[in-house]
């Protein structure tokens, strides 16, 4: 039973993954929407323009049944090469999603498990992916943002799903993101504990 259960989750957290790095796959380009504040137009200006950063995310997934929280550390260095390592809950911890040019290589560290997926067409599609966020506001001619309690909130919508990015005006780093179906009921928040922008 322990069996199936850890192959359920690792099956939705892989396909979650797989989502996340698809929806990513093209050049990042400048892109402004218009805004009130230069100030925050820089801000909004200097997210777009994000190619590379490390970062530590508390995930929360909601579905029908259940809530799941994970803590993953996620590295991006272009839209070529990415990771996302699961840190917690302690069951599937070890689990790493690598992806390099067309290629997504799975591994659990703690089940010494590794497999390597060539010329995967999914490869770029992840939602969890905070590039994957910039990606969809970019192309999004209806992305829009607005200024609340010295935040930002970037918003884009798809007929599927609307994604926020919360962003601290201070510290110019995105604080939170929420995907909502659309239904606007929240099926993931994620939370950024720490990000570092390269």
């Amino acid at each position: 039973m322990k069996k199936k259960t850890i192959f359920i989750l690792l099956f939705i957290l892989i396909t979650i993954g797989i989502i996340f790095f698809i929806i990513f796959r093209t050049n990042m380009s400048k892109n402004s929407k218009t805004g009130n504040n230069t100030n925050s137009q820089e801000i909004i200006d200097y997210i777009l323009n994000i190619n590379s950063y490390e970062t530590e995310i508390q995930v929360e997934v909601n579905s029908n049944k259940n809530t799941n929280k994970y803590r993953i550390k996620e590295n991006y260095k272009s839209s070529n090469e990415s990771s996302q390592e699961i840190l917690e809950p302690s069951n599937i911890a070890g689990v790493k999603i690598t992806k390099k040019d067309n290629q997504l290589k799975i591994e659990n560290t703690s089940l010494k498990l590794s497999n390597i997926y060539e010329n995967y067409k999914y490869v770029s599609d992840n939602s969890l992916d905070l590039s994957s966020f910039i990606k969809d506001y970019k192309e999004d001619k209806k992305a829009n943002w607005k200024e609340e309690n010295n935040h930002i909130i970037m918003q884009t919508e798809n007929n599927e799903k609307a994604k926020k990015l919360i962003i601290d005006k201070e510290t110019k780093k995105p604080k939170e993101l929420q995907i909502e179906d659309r239904n606007k009921k929240t099926m993931v928040y994620i939370s950024y504990n720490e990000i570092n922008i390269r």
